[in-house]
C-alpha cells in the first residue's frame, strides 16, 4: 500500500477548530514536511488548490499558496518522492496546464502527477468572474472530460485538435513532452466522478468515512472497480485519512476531544452554505459528505485515533480492502505527525514492511 501526505498548502490543515494547531502555509513548512516524508520512505505528497477560505475565528483556508508553483519548488529540493499538484480547471486552460506539468516533470525527473479539480465552491470563482453558472454543477464532468482528453493528447502526441462544447483546439502543440506518462487523479466520488475517473484517471481519491472505521470506504472502492472494468483501465482507490496518534489510545482520544471542543462553528456554517449551493436532488457528491454536520470539524474524512499500534493495525485493515492503492494522510500536527508515522507507526504496519526493510 502506498502512503502519501496531503501537505498543508492552506492554513491550519484540515481541522476547523480553534484548539487545533494554528499555522500559516509557507514553502519552508511544506518543504520540511515533504523532506521528512521522503526520508521515511513515503511514496508521494499532494497539494490541493483552494482560492477562497471559509472565514470564521480561525480564518480557515483564507491563506493559501498556489499548487503548481509549490510543487515546482519541492521538485527542486527532493530526489525520490512523487509530487502531485492540483489544477483548478476553471482557472487554467488545459494546454497551459499541460505545459506547466511538463515543466515540473522536467524539474523532478519524471516524478510529477496531476489532480483534476472541477470546482464546487462558487465563491472561489465568482470573485474572479469565472463561475460558469449553475449549469456547472450538472455539466462539470462533461467539461472535465474534454479537459483530460486535451491533456492526454498533448502529453502523448504533442498535438490536440479537439473541438468540443467547452474547449476548441486548433492544432495546439506541445513540446517537449513528458519524460514518463503523467499520472492523473480525480477525487470525485459521485457516479459521474467515478465514471470520469474510470475513463481518464489513474487513481481515485475518496474521503473515507467515520472514526476508526478503516473499511467504511469499501463500497466506494467496489464501485470504482466496477466502472474500471467497463473501461478496461486499472484504477486504484486512495483513501483520504486523518491520523491523530500518541503513545496510548487515551492520550490520542483526549487530543481529539480537545480539538472538537474548539470547533469553529462560523467557518463550518460557511462551508455548509457553499456545499448547499448544489441543490440538485440526490446529488451524490463528496461535497455533501465533507459538509455534513456529523463531524464537520475534520470535514468528515476518515480519521484514525489511537496509539501508534492501534493506528498501524487500522491502516493495515485499509490495505486489505480490494481495489485499494493507498492512503493520503493528514495530521493535526504535520511535522510531528510525519515523524511519528515514519518512526512509530510504519514499522508496525504489515503492508509497509518492504519500506522498513529497505531503510534498514
Amino acid at each position: 500500500m502506498q502512503v502519501g501526505v496531503f501537505i498543508p498548502i492552506n492554513n491550519n490543515g484540515w481541522l476547523l477548530s480553534e484548539t487545533a494547531p494554528q499555522y500559516m502555509p509557507s514553502f519552508d513548512l511544506n518543504r520540511d514536511i515533504t523532506l521528512a516524508a521522503e526520508r521515511h520512505g513515503l511514496d508521494f505528497v499532494l497539494s490541493m488548490i483552494k482560492l477562497h477560505g471559509f472565514g470564521g475565528k480561525t480564518e480557515f483556508w483564507d491563506h493559501g499558496l498556489e499548487s503548481f508553483t509549490l510543487m515546482a519548488g519541492l521538485a527542486a529540493v527532493t530526489t525520490r518522492i512523487k509530487l502531485f499538484a492540483s489544477v483548478a480547471t476553471l482557472t487554467i486552460p488545459p494546454a497551459i496546464a499541460a505545459r506547466m506539468s511538463v515543466t515540473i516533470d522536467s524539474i523532478s525527473g519524471g516524478r510529477f502527477g496531476l489532480n483534476l479539480v472541477t470546482g464546487w465552491q462558487k465563491a472561489e470563482y465568482d470573485q474572479m468572474g469565472l463561475w460558469p453558472g449553475e449549469s456547472h454543477f450538472s455539466r462539470r464532468y462533461e467539461m472535465l472530460d474534454e479537459y483530460a482528453t486535451i491533456l492526454r493528447e498533448l502529453w502523448e502526441t504533442g498535438e490536440s485538435d479537439l473541438k468540443g462544447d467547452f474547449f476548441t483546439m486548433d492544432k495546439c502543440v506541445l513540446s517537449p513532452r513528458p519524460s514518463v506518462p503523467i499520472k492523473m487523479i480525480c477525487a470525485g466520488s459521485s457516479t459521474e466522478g467515478l465514471r470520469f475517473t474510470a475513463r481518464h484517471a489513474d487513481y481515485s481519491f475518496c474521503l473515507g468515512k467515520g472514526i476508526n472505521s478503516p473499511t467504511a470506504f469499501a463500497p466506494v472502492a467496489a464501485r470504482m472497480q466496477e466502472f474500471a472494468k467497463e473501461t478496461g483501465r486499472p484504477v486504484e482507490t486512495f483513501v483520504l485519512s486523518m491520523v491523530i496518534a500518541a503513545e496510548t489510545d487515551e492520550e490520542a482520544w483526549a487530543r481529539w476531544e480537545h480539538i472538537k471542543s474548539g470547533a469553529d462553528h462560523e467557518a463550518i456554517r460557511w462551508m455548509q452554505g457553499q456545499a448547499a449551493a448544489d441543490a440538485r436532488p440526490n446529488a451524490d457528491t463528496n461535497v455533501r459528505q465533507l459538509a455534513d454536520a456529523t463531524s464537520a470539524v475534520n470535514i468528515n474524512m476518515s480519521t484514525f485515533i489511537g496509539s501508534y499500534a492501534s493506528v498501524a493495525r487500522m491502516l493495515d485493515e485499509v490495505a486489505e480492502v480490494p481495489g485499494t492503492g493507498g492512503v493520503l494522510l493528514t495530521f493535526d500536527d504535520f511535522l510531528k505527525g510525519v515523524e511519528d508515522f515514519g518512526t512509530r507507526i510504519q514499522p508496525l504496519m504489515r503492508c509497509r514492511q518492504h519500506v522498513v526493510k529497505e531503510a534498514a
